[in-house]
Parts: C-alpha cells; sequence; structure tokens
C-alpha cells in the first residue's frame, strides 16, 4: 500500500500518482489548476469543531487524533475505494497544514492503511 502525504503548497509530480485533497477548505493562496486535485474528500475532513479546537490548542495531539478516527467511522464505507486504490497505486494525500507531522491527513494515512488490510 503507497499512501504518500504532501503540503498543498507543494509543486505536484509524477511520483505523486492519485492526489486526494483531505481538507474541508480549499487551501488559501493554491490555484485549482496548477494543484493538480484528482479528488477532493471533503467529508472525511475533521467536523469545524474538532479542527477548530485542534488550531486553538484546546485538544492534545492524542485527543484530536482519538477524536478524528472515531468521525473517520462513519465514512468507513466511502473510504474503502480510496485505500484498494492505494492497494493498486500510490495515493497522496494533500492537506494544508503546517505541522507536516500533527495533522489529519496523518491520521488518515493511518486509518487508510488500517482499511486496506
Amino acid at each position: 500500500m503507497s499512501i504518500e502525504l504532501k503540503r498543498a503548497f507543494e509543486a505536484p509530480n509524477r511520483d505523486d500518482g492519485y492526489r486526494v485533497l483531505v481538507d474541508r477548505l480549499w487551501p488559501r493562496g493554491v490555484a485549482k489548476a496548477e494543484a493538480r486535485i484528482d479528488e477532493w474528500r471533503r467529508e472525511v475532513a475533521p467536523s469545524d469543531d474538532l479542527r477548530k479546537a485542534f488550531h486553538d490548542g484546546a485538544l492534545g495531539w492524542g485527543e484530536f487524533r482519538r477524536r478524528y478516527l472515531a468521525e473517520l467511522k462513519a465514512h468507513r464505507d466511502s473510504l474503502r475505494d480510496l485505500a484498494g486504490r492505494a492497494a493498486s497505486g500510490t495515493v497522496t494525500l494533500v492537506f494544508a497544514a503546517r505541522d507536516v507531522r500533527h495533522n489529519n491527513a496523518v491520521v488518515l494515512r493511518q486509518y487508510l492503511a488500517m482499511l486496506g488490510r
């Protein structure tokens, strides 16, 4: 299974494979034509309340991860196709967060890997 992560502000390249934007909002300053997004999965982004609580510091990483995984369970069936795509080729989850280690794409990659087993 090949699931890569890439910030929306990084230039796309051929190695990215199928590019999926996994944020609820389009990243500021990123032109849609230049982003080369194959699919925008707004519905699997964290809820607004969860996203705001994490960015405001009201939730730590562990609690954000736990709550976001619970939200993702509601999308299990719709995410199976994305996990299947990653089993046969590269899928790159595109996100806007500055922190590349603590963001929704990191959690989503773990969830998709679990679904692909």
